[in-house]
């Protein structure tokens, strides 16, 4: 398509479903690394890792996923199912479709309304058939993706391996994942 030609943004929908189910016919490394630092345990800041990773899986990038302090919440298995969302301090918070209707700070602090803002974000994700963060792990650690714990975070939380995501190979220092994941790409979510 030309630069000066307007584009119909309708006809051209791309679906989350086709974006983050990549072919796996070609298991041909490309000698390429991602590695994706979690940090973060809501239900908004689980997802962008987990499907960037899967993303990369797709085209054949080796994948290390590095859970630490409240990213551990991803692979806790008492936490991983239930994770939140709050809008509170998200300015560009709208209700679906209304983009120009921003939802008031000061009604996320209400009680309840985390509850509401989470049911509704997990309805979003299920409309586009995109896993539930457990699935999610299961999916990406079946594909090949390397998970890893951080042992200061493991530490601090009085975490052991049995208490993470079956998927997650160890519990390792930062020392150990920079070695592990020499002249990866990194993303730090």
């Amino acid at each position: 398509e030309r630069a000066d030609q307007p584009v119909d943004y309708e006809e051209k929908k791309i679906t989350m479903t086709d974006m983050i189910v990549p072919s796996f016919d070609d298991e041909t490394p490309t000698g390429r690394k991602l590695a994706i630092i979690c940090s973060k345990g809501n239900l908004d800041m689980a997802y962008p890792g987990l499907i960037l990773a899967n993303a990369a899986l797709g085209e054949g990038i080796e994948v290390h996923l590095f859970f630490t302090f409240w990213g551990f919440d991803i692979i806790n298995k008492e936490t991983m199912g239930n994770l939140k969302f709050s809008y509170l301090g998200n300015t560009a918070m709208h209700m679906p479709g209304h983009f120009g209707m921003s939802m008031p700070q000061g009604m996320a602090g209400l009680p309840g309304v985390t509850a509401m803002t989470t049911k509704m974000m997990k309805k979003q994700i299920s409309d586009l058939d995109v896993p539930d963060v457990p699935e999610f792990l299961e999916l990406l650690h079946g594909s090949g993706a390397k998970m890893w714990a951080c042992r200061m975070s493991a530490d601090m939380m009085h975490l052991e391996l049995e208490h993470l995501y079956d998927g997650v190979e160890a519990i390792i220092s930062a020392t150990d994942f920079i070695e592990l994941t020499d002249g990866a790409q990194m993303l730090f979510i």
